[in-house]
Parts: structure tokens; sequence; C-alpha cells
């Protein structure tokens, strides 16, 4: 199980201090809860990908690049890239890069995003959302995996024999989640390349992430990558932890109050109570995660935790990732405990690299040999 942490890269007002964020107070902000999150031992730092304001993070592979300077064990990753309005030749040849300077520990999550506007500010349609994504990563694939590409389709120029630069660290691209909450066409694709799914549960009710968990395992099957408990998926929370419950909803009261997400809606024992919002005492939200096996229909693979939005004091941030690495060695343990040996872990690019190695002179692809 990887267990990390994931951020939106909103730049928010806090609404009990009264102190707003500045652009840049949060990207260094940002780079120090990733050093923490290594220093106590979480094993993912994920950052989202967005093109409007109260969001700073436009460039993840600039940021991440940074990281990945200062940072040695850490997988960096993105909770969003937008395969749709950004061209899959960018894509291929920024990831590829990243992929090098971090040694190979990059991996990326495809997404459309939820932002209707982008689209025309980067010349789409989001009527052809479902469309984008399906093509540009068919598209991104190849240019990871053939030398020499010739390629012709709709949303896009021609290709013709176009060789993308740098190639993949060791022959091996980086490992691709698809990410969505509500597109069953993602949850198909994903399984049809026999890659990840990742599902941010954060809004959603257990029953309708099983929904959509459920039939990325059944298509994963179908489409012959193996048995359905092998698919790889992953799941998203957020996260605010005090030593006793009472403490965490009071602090975390005002926050959820004032959030344009959460505010006016269900109150926060309701949300609490109903989504992967985990608010109290370590053993509470601790309990409450290893339930997640049952929103995952399953043991699943990674795990990541949204703790920095919201307008939260930067000193706050750095005590949620604390207690995070102290719940972690828990999760661990009890994760591990009655789990199929037959269930893998979440790919690396160590792994990744054997399975290639291990495939020459027999299957022709990662996938065939998972």
């Amino acid at each position: 199980m990887q267990i990390g942490i994931f951020g939106v890269g909103d730049v928010a007002r806090d609404p009990v201090s009264g102190r707003q964020a500045t652009e840049a107070g949060r990207i260094k902000a940002v780079v120090e809860y990733a050093q923490r999150a290594e220093e106590v031992g979480l094993d993912v730092f994920a950052m989202g990908e967005h093109h409007n304001p109260p969001f700073m993070p436009s460039s993840p592979t600039t940021l991440l690049g940074y990281v990945a300077a200062r940072t040695s064990k850490l997988m960096l990753s993105t909770s969003t890239t937008l395969i749709t309005t950004n061209d899959p030749v960018k894509i291929a040849e920024d990831y590829a890069m990243l992929q090098h300077l971090a040694d190979g520990r990059v991996d990326l999550m495809m997404g459309r995003g939820n932002t209707g506007p982008v689209y025309p500010w980067f010349g789409k349609d989001i009527r052809d959302g479902i469309a984008l994504a399906v093509e540009n990563y068919a598209l991104l694939r190849r240019l990871w995996r053939e030398d020499v590409v010739d390629w012709e389709g709709k949303f896009r120029t021609p290709l013709q024999g176009f060789t993308s630069t740098p190639r993949p660290l060791d022959g091996v691209p980086p490992f691709v989640w698809h990410g969505s909450i509500r597109s069953p066409e993602i949850a198909v694709q994903a399984a049809f390349y026999g890659d990840g799914f990742f599902h941010n549960n954060l809004f959603w009710p257990k029953r309708h992430v099983r929904q959509m968990v459920g039939l990325y395992r059944e298509q994963f099957e179908h489409y012959g990558h193996g048995p359905a408990d092998q698919a790889i998926v992953g799941l998203a929370a957020q996260l605010f932890v005090r030593k006793n419950s009472q403490d965490a909803i009071r602090e975390f009261r005002p926050y959820y109050d004032a959030s344009p997400i959460y505010g006016g809606g269900p109150s926060l024992e309701e949300t609490v109570r109903d989504t992967a919002l985990l608010v109290g005492s370590p053993d509470q939200v601790t309990e409450r995660i290893l339930q997640f096996r049952e929103y995952a229909a399953g043991d699943y693979q990674r795990q990541l935790f949204n703790v920095d939005s919201l307008g939260l004091p930067h000193r706050t941030v750095l005590e949620q990732i604390d207690q995070l690495g102290e719940i972690t060695e828990v999760l661990r343990k009890e994760f591990a405990v009655g789990r199929p040996a037959h269930v893998p872990e979440a790919p690396t690019h160590e792994s990744l690299k054997a399975a290639s190695l291990a495939a020459v002179g027999g299957p022709q692809s990662v996938e065939e040999v998972r």
C-alpha cells in the first residue's frame, strides 16, 4: 500500500485568522509539505493541474521537478494531468524529462478536470471531453512506446516520422492512473490498457465509489490483464486529526463552513459520516481508513490524503502530515493483514523495469506480464 498526500494548490483565505495566502507563499509551502512527507515516511506526493484562480499549480512538472531535487525517495505524481486540453506530445516530453530528473520516481494521473472554461482557453470544446481523453491518451501511449510514430486523428495535426524526446527512462514509460469520479468511460479506458484507476471518493458515498471501482475491476479482467482483484486501484480522502475528536471537529468546522465546496451543504457531521472526509482522533480516522477496502471492493494499492486546502495555516498542515506519518505505520500493518499474496503492489519504475526485462523474448508490453 502506497500512502501519501495530494493537493489541488488552492490559494485561500484563512477564515479564522483572516490572512490571505499568496501564490508565492503557497508554492513554497507546498514544497515544504512534500519534504515533510518524505521525512515522516510517506510514499507519495501528488499535485494537481489548474489554470484558473484560486489555484496556482498550472505547471505540475516544474513544481515536481523542484521537489525531485529536494527529495530522494518520495514518489512524485500528479493528482490531475489534463489529458483533454494538453497536447499529448507535450505531455510525453515533459513527463519523460521529469522521469529522468527524478530517477524514475514519477507516475501521473490522467483526468479531464473539473473546470469547464479551461476547454476554450486551450482551443477545445468541452462537449468533446471524453473523445479527447480517449484519443489523446492513445497517442501518448504510442509516443512513449514507439521510437518513430506516424499518426492521424481528429483533434490535432498529424504526425509523420515523429520521435518524442527524451525517450522514457530505461525504455519504461511512467505508470499511468486514470482519475475519474463520475465517468464510466474513463474506468473502462483504464481497464482496457491495464492501467491504474484512481477514484477521488472524497465527495461520494460508498455505494457510488464501489460501483465505479467495480466496473473498472470487471473490465480489467474482461480485457485479459488478470483477475479483478489484481486491478490497480487508488482512493483519496481529506484528513484532519487532533488528539481527541472534539478538538478536531471544533478546529476544522470554520474551514468546512467557509469552504466554497463544503459550505452551505450538509453539516460537517453528516459529511464525515457519509463520505471520505476524515475528521477526528487518530484511532477514529485509522478505523475509517481501514474500512475503505469496502469502497475499493477489496484490497487496493494507493491511498492519498488532502491535508492542505481550505486556507488551513501552514503550521497546522505540517502537524497533519506528522500525524499522518504516525497513522501510516498502523495502516501498513493493518492493510497487510489478510491481503492475498497474488494482489500486486502499486507499480514503481523498478517493478515495471523488472517486468519489462522479464518480458524480453516473450510478451511485448508491460501490461501483458502483470
